[in-house]
């Protein structure tokens, strides 16, 4: 089993992160297992100009959600999502799991019915684990945490049973790729060149100084 960093994702790098996260989910179905999520964070949050040079610590802007059992399983799951392959590393060993922590935490719209599907859909997941398995989600291996998760991949061929499941499923996938397709490491999966020079630029043609008069 992967285990979570015991570093916290730095905050600065969390800012950013989530701003273009939400960039790329802003399209994205809102679905949630509550309907309007759980209690409200208590904190303001980063505001509408987040400081990018300030260093934040965990808890100086907002608490975070996941005791260190539910972020294993977050680890966990990330990473059957987006195992590591030939193309590029696990969900989890860019930080993703972190990046999940952090966006259900934010005190933002949205983000508490996120919240909600994200810890309820995890104990469902664990709950599931030990009834098929007799061990908790984490400790399962590859082809039992398949198994479970094929259940409830696809939202509309999910049985009665994986109703509320599968969706849980869909958002955290959502999250999963949202988080993972923002970093360098997913960018170049996906073939995104994004703004990177481009051969060195010598100038205009000599031609065209001396039509100007400026050779």
């Amino acid at each position: 089993m992967n285990n979570p960093s015991p570093n916290r994702l730095d905050r600065r790098t969390a800012i950013k992160w989530m701003l273009t996260a939400a960039a790329s989910m802003a399209a994205l179905e809102h679905i949630s297992l509550g309907a309007a999520g759980g209690p409200p964070v208590p904190a303001k949050g980063y505001g509408t100009d987040p400081d990018l040079l300030q260093a934040y610590k965990p808890g100086d802007v907002w608490p975070l959600t996941l005791n260190p059992a539910q972020l294993a399983m977050v680890v966990a799951l990330c990473d059957v999502i987006i195992p590591a392959d030939a193309k590029g590393p696990s969900a989890s060993s860019v930080g993703v799991h972190l990046f999940v922590d952090e966006w259900i935490s934010a005190p933002y719209d949205g983000h508490g019915a996120d919240r909600t599907t994200v810890v309820e859909g995890l104990a469902w997941l664990d709950t599931e684990s030990r009834r098929r398995f007799g061990n908790p989600f984490v400790n399962l291996i590859a082809s039992q945490k398949n198994a479970i998760c094929d259940d409830i991949c696809y939202v509309p061929k999910a049985k009665p049973e994986f109703a509320t499941a599968s969706q849980f499923f869909k958002k955290f996938r959502d999250l999963t790729a949202g988080g993972y397709y923002t970093t360098p490491e997913g960018m170049k999966d996906i073939g995104y060149v994004g703004n990177v020079p481009l051969a060195a630029f010598d100038g205009p043609p000599p031609e065209v100084l001396r039509k100007l008069g400026l050779a």
